[in-house]
């Protein structure tokens, strides 16, 4: 079944201007990614990601080319001006960290905190993350 992207939404047509997505990805197996994820990843202006190498891997695994930037912890205090820059002109990014969701143990803390500071939109676009597949595979009482 072939989705309208733009019916999908609860608001606009996705990616809409000036919002930054955070967008989850496959933790283990590349069919773990959302259609909404690849579509946002295919759409953004660029992808903001830990690692470059590891993100590109992704994106060829999925056809998509987008242009990435580097955001880790050793130069997110230089990027998120960048980044505010850019969504200031009314370009979409997209978050991403190397596997699961993007603010489990990397630095977009602070991209969103000075994001929402500055009145931009922070959406989520759900994926894999490492702490509640462990939780749900532990057999502990959810």
């Amino acid at each position: 079944m072939k989705f309208n992207q733009s019916s999908l939404s609860h608001r606009k047509p996705e990616p809409e201007r000036s919002v930054l997505y955070l967008v989850g990805t496959p933790i283990g197996n590349l069919n773990d990614i959302s259609k909404r994820a690849i579509h946002i990843l295919k759409n953004v202006a660029f992808i903001a990601c830990e690692d470059t190498r590891t993100t590109k891997k992704l994106l060829n695994s999925l056809e998509i080319k987008n242009n990435l930037i580097s955001f880790h912890k050793y130069n997110s205090s230089k990027r998120i001006k960048y980044l505010l820059s850019e969504l200031e002109q009314g370009k979409s990014i997209a978050l991403v960290s190397d596997a699961g969701t993007p603010l489990i143990s990397d630095p977009g803390e602070e991209l969103v905190i000075q994001a929402r500071k500055h009145k931009f939109d922070v959406i989520t676009i759900p994926g894999p993350c490492a702490a509640l597949t462990a939780l749900i595979c532990s057999g502990i009482t959810t």
